[in-house]
């Protein structure tokens, strides 16, 4: 059994330190009212039986407060009050300094909150753990000094997230689309360096990645760009190369035809595309941020976002090169190929890739296998995008987060504006708290989401407001070289927060939980599905009242709830007890999603899920859960031309594991230790050591490298497949896809 301290760490559970502690108030009685050993080992006693059925390891303040009820329940009142005076002036000495014990825990290696908080960084490289250091304190003076205390106690009771808090205290945003395209044609500055227009494809994509790592350094979501912006400098190589080619036949005195020179310049061009590419895939997968991370790119890979002719057949020609380099993977310090986490990749399926036959379906048939064997891509359908988007198709700003359409945020040419725009911030509403505080009540429901509702618009204001006065001088690669403006030196950012330039996003959790335990359904049952909609609809009612009358752009969004899972299960918990179905486990639901467990179809999981995406205009990603599929590429693509026919936006996931020790590659399974710890082991050799496996996993709309907290581990570990290995196979699947239109 472990237990949770203050600073983070796990450690093993003492019974002898609750008996001791007892014991110290126990001396501070007189005589009479003393407990005898008989009753403070029956305290002791019961509190280790709590702690070994508890589902998860249980923190200290919850111990301390099983323990100041027990002693109560022995009517040993005077005992409890000296016990409970003690609790108080130790916690008076802790806030004299509420972040020395947590950082040493972190340098130490010892605080596995912080260790397992994101699965995309490392905990142990020095800059990461700067990263968390310079977050501990952000936390820290946000908890004591930025925001209301309303909104820190609910969120340290788990009522509302108010995400990155360790990135509070400084002005950043949250994510962004990056307008590539106007730095690399018109140049841009890089450390007060000027940049200017690249004169080749391979210098492009150069560019491109450094000003991706200086963006990531500069905020702490994530990015995405666009493919199509570097594919005009393949044309400006092509011209290059052809005037060398030229002059090289000429000094060698060779009358060479036009089809000889084409052949050359073709060879040599393809060669540069293919180290451009590989520039961009090692470039962004070994340059750490700031931030500690490598950063946190989508590649965006939409054909039509290309003129029609040379620049859009240059865009599939890369597109090409991406998806082959992406199936090779990378080698990790084995030599060993393996799935790289970054960049995503997000694929736009329109008419003119999805049908057998089209111009550029060869190009989706290899996306399919890239699917299959690396997670990537995700896909957004152009046909359901341009219905709910007012005909725009453009990308998410990192995994999942979408700009809402703004009428008076437009190109110069009148077209929406999408590039260059950013989310900030995002706080969520855990809605299964909501149910279980209003005990099954319907009217007192409404009247409590009403009230949370409030408290996160409240929690989001501050976030506004944490912006506004930020001057553009704190990141000049954002708001004064392109990034996302050209303001001058010295100007506010302000403007750029209101008119629906900018989003802030209203997360919400757990809506399969929620109607649980207002219906004793989920959400997936017709009279679920009613009032899990209802509830969707009112969140966005309010984001529209908020904007309004603010003129800021509040949007629903589906939040992924990395390591929150498991912090919202463990204080519904708390609050409520185990409920089943609600908080029996140590996760709740992401979003919409369907829970993990649930058994349904790929295809009656989508459409269902299509309908609660609409309401998320702030952004949400669904998925289906499948096995290996390398050897079954048209049921990958089957299930592909179902996303373009009825949702905007999905993905499939698969696994992929390597084992160090013993050199397996299938899945790395997940395991109780003897503590009842989750552990991931190898099935070959047993291997349970994380620094000696690879192991990447779907997390929440990206792929997660660095293992995860328990809650999201047990999760990963629920997973059913929506696609099964005996009852999927190719003859089943289309008479299934038929039945289903």
């Amino acid at each position: 059994m472990n237990i949770i301290k203050r600073d983070g760490r796990e450690v093993h559970f003492q019974k002898g330190k609750i008996i001791d502690a007892i014991k110290k108030a126990n001396n501070e009685v007189d005589g009479i009212h003393q407990m005898n050993p008989a009753q403070i080992q029956a305290v002791a006693d019961k509190i280790a039986i709590q702690v070994s059925k508890s589902s998860h390891a249980v923190n200290v303040e919850d111990i301390q407060d099983m323990v100041e009820t027990g002693i109560m329940e022995m009517r040993c009142y005077e005992v409890a009050q000296k016990y409970v005076r003690y609790r108080y002036k130790r916690e008076l000495s802790r806030k004299t300094n509420t972040t020395d014990n947590g950082i040493l825990a972190l340098l130490d290696q010892l605080n596995e909150e912080v260790k397992q908080e994101n699965s995309n960084k490392n905990p142990v490289i020095n800059s990461t753990q700067r990263d968390y250091m310079a977050g501990e304190v952000s936390k820290d003076l946000t908890k004591r000094v930025l925001l209301p205390e309303e909104i820190v106690k609910a969120h340290e009771e788990g009522i509302i997230h108010f995400h990155d808090s360790d990135y509070y205290a400084q002005r950043e945003h949250n994510c962004d689309l990056i307008n590539l395209e106007d730095m690399l044609q018109n140049g841009t500055v890089i450390s007060e360096t000027m940049i200017e227009k690249p004169h080749s494809f391979a210098t492009a994509c150069n560019v491109a990645t450094q000003i991706m790592a200086q963006v990531a350094s500069n905020q702490y979501g994530g990015q995405s760009f666009s493919l199509a912006h570097l594919a005009p400098f393949v044309e400006v190589s092509r011209q290059r190369i052809t005037t060398h080619v030229k002059a090289e036949f000429e000094e060698a005195g060779i009358q060479a035809s036009d089809e000889q020179i084409a052949m050359v310049v073709k060879k040599r061009l393809r060669k540069e595309i293919s180290s451009g590419i590989q520039t961009i895939q090692y470039q962004l997968v070994t340059l750490m941020t700031t931030n500690g991370q490598t950063p946190f790119v989508t590649m965006f890979i939409y054909l039509d976002e290309a003129k029609e002719g040379v620049i859009r057949d240059d865009l599939a020609i890369l597109a090409e090169e991406v998806f082959r380099q992406r199936i090779q993977g990378i080698k990790n310090e084995k030599g060993v190929w393996i799935t790289p986490a970054f960049p995503k990749i997000i694929y736009v399926l329109d008419e003119d890739n999805i049908e057998e036959g089209s111009r550029y379906y060869y190009l989706t048939k290899i996306a399919a296998q890239c699917t299959a064997k690396r997670m990537v891509p995700d896909y957004i359908s152009a046909k359901v995008m341009k219905e709910l988007k007012g005909g725009n198709v453009y990308t998410c700003m990192g995994c999942r987060s979408f700009l809402t359409v703004e009428d008076n945020v437009r190109n110069a040419d009148g077209t929406h504006k999408f590039y260059g725009r950013f989310n900030q911030g995002v706080v969520t509403i855990n809605l299964v708290d909501v149910a279980c505080s209003s005990y099954g009540d319907m009217d007192k429901f409404w009247e409590i989401l009403e009230e949370r509702l409030e408290l996160c618009h409240r929690a989001l204001r501050c976030r506004h407001e944490r912006l506004k006065g930020t001057v553009s001088d704190v990141a000049p690669i954002l708001w004064q070289h392109g990034a996302l403006a050209r303001l001058k030196k010295g100007e506010t950012i302000d403007k750029l927060l209101y008119g629906g330039y900018s989003t802030i996003s209203l997360g919400y959790a757990g809506l399969c939980e929620m109607c649980y335990r207002m219906l004793g359904v989920s959400h997936t049952d017709p009279v679920g599905k009613e009032f899990a909609l209802k509830v969707m609809h009112r969140l966005n009612d309010k984001c529209k009242e908020w904007k309004q009358a603010e003129n800021i752009s509040y949007s629903v969004y589906g939040t992924p709830m990395e390591s929150t899972t498991y912090k919202f299960a463990k204080c519904l918990q708390k609050r409520f007890g185990i409920i089943p179905h609600v908080t029996d486990k140590n996760y709740i639901t992401n979003s919409y999603h369907i829970h993990v467990t649930e058994q349904v179809d790929a295809f009656k999981k989508l459409k269902f899920e299509s309908d609660f995406q609409k309401l998320s205009p702030g952004g949400a990603i669904s998925y289906v859960e499948v096995p290996n599929m390398q050897n079954n590429i048209p049921a990958v693509l089957s299930v592909m031309k179902y996303i373009y026919d009825n949702i905007m936006y999905a993905e499939l996931n698969t696994k992929s594991d390597y084992c160090e020790v013993c050199g397996y590659d299938g899945e790395i399974r997940i395991v109780e230790d003897e503590n009842g710890k989750l552990v991931w082991e190898c099935p070959n050799c047993g291997n349970r050591d994380q620094a000696k496996m690879s192991v990447a996993r779907r997390t929440c709309g990206y792929i997660g490298t660095q293992f995860w907290n328990q809650g999201r581990t047990q999760e990963i570990k629920d997973r059913v497949l929506h696609i099964s290995d005996e009852t999927f196979k190719e003859e089943a699947l289309s008479t299934n896809v038929g039945s289903m239109h």
